[in-house]
């Protein structure tokens, strides 16, 4: 069994799977720098062992995943591939040592990428982004429970997967978050764009700060829009990780979403410029 190393850079906020209950997409480098995407993870039902943080350094047995034509795509080689970490690349000398992976090629004009994306012999879907500008920070409301019918097939297959035995501590989905974030923004054409923010921690920071003002949504989603907007798109080195929706990748006008963000200090004088 030939094991892939991999040095994970991005969690996407789970959603719910009648097979798997809920999936989360990870995403990461490899050890020569590529990118690479393993899907599906049922992450919050591994272990605590094997439950990786980000820029922690993985090996698991992984596959091509043959119903993905993105050549980015694999799977762990079966549901229970087990997960070991093997490392972690901390924040030192301002995020050094994750540079070396994730920097190695940085798109600037989304017109190329995109391109590159709809190009069949390319296809490329998962890139790191530099943004020219950050004009905004969007934040829309959105539906507030996951879709009832897929909750119902979900609860039917449990019932009957248990008819026998009900478990102790049967699984609970995450909770959908309401609100959708998005950063506008223009590439070094000028191209202004809308990209949806799909990352785990976004999810994970609305959740803190609404429990941190005791359920006021208002201040929770602006405590959001101060971390991204006010700290880290006019004081840090933004970078944007961005990838596609299988479904949505030949199609879409501009198929990518922010999948994650790297946002080490600025070291130099080429800030992203802010309106």
């Amino acid at each position: 069994m030939a094991l892939t190393k991999v040095l994970i850079a991005v969690k996407t906020y789970p959603t719910i799977s009648s097979k798997y209950d809920e999936l989360v997409c990870t995403a990461g480098f490899k050890e020569d720098g590529t990118w690479i995407r393993i899907f599906p993870v049922p992450f919050r039902k591994k272990s605590y062992d094997q439950q990786y943080k980000k820029y922690d350094w993985i090996e698991i047995d992984l596959v091509k995943n043959k119903s993905d034509f993105r050549p980015e795509s694999y799977r762990p080689y079966s549901h229970d591939s087990e997960i070991k970490i093997v490392g972690h690349l901390d924040t030192t000398n301002n995020w050094a040592e994750r540079k070396k992976f994730t920097l190695g090629k940085v798109y600037y004009n989304l017109t190329e990428l995109i391109a590159e994306a709809k190009n069949k012999d390319i296809c490329t879907s998962l890139a790191v982004f530099k943004p020219t500008k950050i004009l905004d920070f969007e934040i829309k409301e959105v539906e507030r429970e996951w879709d009832k019918n897929k909750l119902a097939t979900l609860d039917a297959e449990r019932k009957q997967f248990n008819l026998f035995e009900q478990p102790e501590n049967p699984f609970e989905v995450v909770q959908k978050l309401p609100y959708k974030f998005s950063y506008v923004l223009t590439d070094n054409q000028g191209k202004e764009s809308h990209m949806m923010i799909e990352d785990w921690e976004i999810g994970q920071l609305y959740w803190n700060c609404l429990a941190k003002h005791e359920g006021d949504e208002s201040k929770a989603v602006q405590d959001v829009k101060t971390k991204y907007f006010e700290d880290f798109a006019k004081t840090k080195d933004l970078h944007l990780f961005l990838g596609t929706a299988q479904l949505h990748h030949y199609v879409s006008h501009n198929p990518f979403m922010i999948i994650g963000t790297f946002h080490p200090k600025i070291e130099t004088q080429t800030a992203i410029a802010f309106e």
